[in-house]
């Protein structure tokens, strides 16, 4: 058997394990770290029978992994910095207002402006960040744990569709965008009304499990920062939201990576809270400090997170997935199948390299042509790579992080999210060949 095969069959064993986390009450950080560093060392023993072949002449195992840990290290730091910026604003108070815009008598009712905000603020933010801030949100406005479990679900979903449409709202479609293979004005236009569908589809199957009125949680948060002022709580909040809707800008002036412009707003917020509590020691806020702060972070999910992006990238490294992307084009041939196909995928591995190998795969084609600019293949990779993703939980940043925050298992979320996200798919691939449909006739 070939390292290769024995690479896959580890992964996979891996990703099993992952799946019945319920089962085995094995915390799914450990078995992804596990999984990370046995398919490495499967490479690093057996890499030397596989150079001209899978690897490249001259590769190296050094370089590999300290480029891929690299890779990983850029999504890791703007989760750690996204999660402590939105930390220090909800500690201090900062959420309030919004709890009051969104204040709802009903479920239902709650869970479509959810659904709309979610979509919006991933567009403009990123999904990763949005739903971290949606789910903090969610905390002050359902008292009820199995409710909010479905409210979470949605916020996936939506966070996904909405990051879909928008050049800075997802990784992969920042990707595509960075190598010209879409524009901002082609995929907003063109994307946008399939993944609205994505999400409300989906909502109209999930307000079937929220009925009646909202029972929403004590908020003790007032009495505990009564010493904060108003002034200095919209300050902060100001900061922290305000920067992270600012990093995408960030990084289109400076090209730097997003993490960049994640720990420049959190090291302003840093410094602006201390010389804030610099003036009220004798209220003893050490805990609301973000040195504090910190020691709340989930690292269980950032281990779990690093575990997942580097067994993946050993897949990428043995050509596994550029296989598979080959293996797809040429078996079926139709993009809507092809593209329909990379979507269901990353909502089992990573959508980054999936779509990574694809655009190493195709070339940009001559302009009206499906591999042209804005062309019918790169906008659906930019759709399917998004939105697939919401049909596992551990399909994409959104999920893992609220996996994390909300203490979802994966089994739940497959038995009674999979499938009604999937339908939002098929729903939203359906909308845009419909739309291809109406533009042809006219």
């Amino acid at each position: 058997m070939s390292t290769i095969s024995i690479i896959v069959i580890a992964f996979v064993i891996g990703y099993f394990f992952i799946a019945i986390e319920s089962v085995t009450k094995i915390n799914k950080a450990a078995i992804a770290i596990l999984m990370c560093v046995v398919c490495w060392t499967l490479l690093a023993l057996g890499h030397s029978d596989m150079l001209g072949i899978a690897l490249p002449q001259g590769w190296e195992l050094g370089e590999a992994i300290e480029k891929n840990l690299g890779e990983a290290g850029t999504t890791l730091f703007f989760l750690m910095g996204a999660m402590t910026i939105v930390e220090i604003v909800d500690q201090h108070g900062g959420f309030n207002w919004v709890r009051g815009a969104l204040a709802s008598k009903t479920k239902r009712s709650l869970l479509w402006k959810i659904a709309f905000m979610t979509a919006i603020l991933s567009a403009v933010l990123d999904n990763l960040t949005t739903s971290i801030v949606m789910i903090m949100i969610l905390r002050k406005l359902v008292a009820d744990k199995t409710d909010r479990i479905w409210f979470a679900s949605l916020v996936i979903i939506a966070a996904n569709a909405g990051g879909a449409f928008s050049p800075i709202g997802d990784v992969t479609t920042i990707m595509l965008w960075n190598g010209k293979m879409i524009t901002a004005l082609g995929v907003i236009s063109e994307i946008i009304i399939p993944s609205f569908v994505a999400f409300i589809v989906p909502a109209f199957v999930l307000q079937m499990h929220l009925k009646g009125e909202l029972v929403v949680p004590e908020d003790k948060r007032e009495a505990e920062i009564s010493y904060i002022t108003k002034v200095e709580r919209k300050l902060i909040f100001i900061l922290g939201v305000g920067g992270l809707c600012s990093v995408p800008v960030f990084h289109s002036v400076t090209e730097l990576p997003p993490f960049m412009g994640i720990l420049l707003v959190l090291a302003i917020l840093w410094t602006v809270t201390e010389i804030i509590y610099r003036r009220k020691e004798e209220h003893d806020p050490m805990a609301k400090r973000v040195s504090r702060l910190l020691t709340r972070i989930d690292m269980s999910t950032i281990m779990f997170f690093l575990g997942i992006l580097m067994a993946v990238a050993t897949l990428s490294e043995v050509g596994v997935l550029r296989a598979l992307g080959e293996w797809l084009d040429q078996n079926i041939g139709n993009h809507y199948l092809v593209t329909g196909a990379i979507g269901i995928l990353s909502s089992i591995v990573d959508n980054v390299p999936l779509v990574a190998g694809a655009m190493k795969m195709y070339v940009i084609g001559a302009p009206g042509t499906d591999f042209g600019v804005d062309g019918l293949f790169w906008q659906l990779l930019a759709y399917c790579a998004g939105v697939g993703g919401s049909m596992l939980i551990i399909g994409s940043a959104a999920g893992v992080v609220v996996m994390g925050l909300e203490k979802i298992t994966f089994g739940w979320y497959m038995k009674n999210v999979t499938w009604i996200a999937f339908v939002g798919y098929i729903a939203g691939i359906a909308c845009y060949w419909l739309e291809n449909y109406v533009r042809a006739l006219f």
